[in-house]
C-alpha cells in the first residue's frame, strides 16, 4: 500500500474506487506524472474510470495537500505525491525528467533582512536546472530546434 493511500485512510477520505485507483498510480519515488499520465496508468488498474474523476481527484488531492501540482517545466502540470519530505526538483532541459532531491533548511536560503521587504519566509521554491547523463550524450541542440552546423 503506498504511503498516500496510509495518508487518505488516516484521514478517512472516502476511497472510491477510482480514488483508490488514482492514489495507487501516485506510488513510488521521483514520481511527477501529468494528470493525462495518471488517466492512462489508472485506466489499467480500473478501465472505466473517466479522465474527468482523475483530474477531480487530483484537484481534491492537491486542495487536500495530500499531492504538490507544479509546472517546473513552465508547460505541463505535474502531480507530486511527496509532500511528507522537504524537497525541491531537478528537471531536465532536454527530456524533462523530473526528480526530488532534497531541500537545505529555509533559513539557509533566506534573503538577506534588508531584502526582505517585511515578510515572514516560510517556505522556497527552488528548480534546479541541467541536462540528465542520456541528454549530455546527445549534441545540444539550438533554441529552434536545428541541429547544429558541423
Amino acid at each position: 500500500m503506498s504511503d498516500l493511500l496510509t495518508r487518505l485512510r488516516a484521514r478517512g477520505w472516502h476511497l472510491t474506487a477510482q480514488r483508490r485507483a488514482v492514489a495507487e498510480v501516485l506510488h513510488g519515488e521521483h514520481l511527477h506524472l501529468t494528470a493525462d499520465e495518471i488517466h492512462e496508468r489508472a485506466v489499467g488498474v480500473l478501465p472505466e474510470i473517466s479522465r474527468a474523476t482523475v483530474y477531480n481527484t487530483l484537484r481534491e488531492l492537491v486542495e487536500m495537500g495530500e499531492v504538490l501540482e507544479l509546472s517546473a517545466d513552465g508547460k505541463a502540470r505535474r502531480f507530486d505525491p511527496n509532500v511528507t519530505e522537504t524537497h525541491q526538483h531537478l528537471v531536465c532541459r532536454g527530456c524533462g525528467a523530473l526528480f526530488d532531491v532534497p531541500s537545505p533548511d529555509v533559513s539557509e536560503l533566506a534573503p538577506p533582512r534588508a531584502h526582505r521587504h517585511g515578510f515572514t519566509i516560510d517556505a522556497v521554491e527552488i528548480v534546479y536546472r541541467g541536462l540528465c547523463p542520456s541528454c549530455q550524450a546527445e549534441p545540444v541542440r539550438p533554441p529552434d530546434g536545428r541541429r547544429p552546423a558541423g
